[in-house]
């Protein structure tokens, strides 16, 4: 998962900057998704098993999907991939903070509440050192954070009214849902001239590979992991996009940059207690034994 979607922010660059809209983008690649898994989950007779289920579905075809992928093509409009990244590693904290909310029994003290100031101070030094004086990459970055507050609150739908459902079927039919949403946001800024061949791959990866397979590895991580647990994938995200902006597209991240990448991803670690997901943990162990 890790790196299903720490390459996105990669072809989402190579698109926005080859002229395609940002809503476009988003567009195309969650209707492309859900011509994809809706036939695999109409042959395996999975769809059944979501009626009922229409407003969770929609609650998380808005929260994860519609919101976040156009605001993050709009970002990255303004600043880099791995700044996007970064940006976007963000996800953890803010789950630890509706955690706090939505899950009895949660706690923010100790390490946890260390690893909260010192996420919130990442994110201050990429902003403070990096963005200060731009105002429009002050505009990409506040983009790309409420994308993250919504990839935050997705898990936490699926384990609530979506949980245990097949991943084609859940997946393909938010996908879906989602396509219709953004069909009208996508006609008020149509492309004015067919994109780049480069664009055009970069829109089919993005379709195929991190949205349709990475939406049903997402959906089984879920199950697995836990929503909270499976948050923790963007510890490695921003590493895997940072390493692609540098090697493909020459991008040099500044020094709040790495500074901000650092403290974040320590602070997403012990904002969640600095575990593994139990299920893990407990495979190691009989793996040990």
């Amino acid at each position: 998962m890790s790196i299903l979607w720490g390459i996105p922010y990669l072809f989402i660059k190579v698109a926005v900057d080859d002229g395609v809209p940002p809503a476009f983008v988003a567009w195309v690649r969650v209707l492309m998704a859900a011509c994809v898994l809706l036939p695999l989950a109409w042959h395996a007779r999975t769809l059944g098993a979501l009626r009922g289920r229409g407003r969770w579905l929609l609650a998380y075809a808005v929260i994860e999907i519609s919101i976040p992928f156009p605001l993050i093509a709009f970002g990255e409009t303004h600043v880099s991939s791995s700044t996007t990244a970064i940006a976007i590693a963000t996800v953890p904290l803010i789950a630890s903070l509706l955690a706090l909310r939505f899950a009895p029994g949660e706690r923010l003290t100790g390490r946890r509440l260390i690893g909260m100031l010192l996420g919130f101070a990442g994110v201050a030094a990429l902003v403070g050192i990096d963005v200060a004086g731009s105002a429009d990459e002050l505009l990409g970055i506040g983009a790309i954070v409420i994308a993250a507050a919504g990839y935050a609150c997705g898990p936490l739908i699926v384990s609530r009214g979506l949980n245990g459902l097949d991943g084609r079927a859940t997946m393909g039919v938010s996908l879906l849902l989602a396509t219709v949403v953004l069909t009208p946001v996508a006609a008020l800024d149509p492309p004015t001239e067919v994109p780049p061949v480069g664009a055009i791959a970069a829109i089919v990866v993005l379709g195929l590979v991190c949205t349709a397979a990475a939406f049903v590895a997402f959906a089984e991580l879920i199950r697995l992991a836990g929503p909270s647990r499976s948050v923790i994938i963007t510890y490695v995200n921003p590493v895997v996009a940072l390493a692609l902006g540098v090697a493909l597209l020459g991008e040099q991240p500044g020094a709040g940059a790495l500074l901000g990448l650092i403290l974040i991803l320590i602070g997403s670690w012990l904002s969640t207690d600095g575990r593994l997901p139990r299920v893990v943990e407990r495979r190691l162990a009989a793996a040990e034994r």
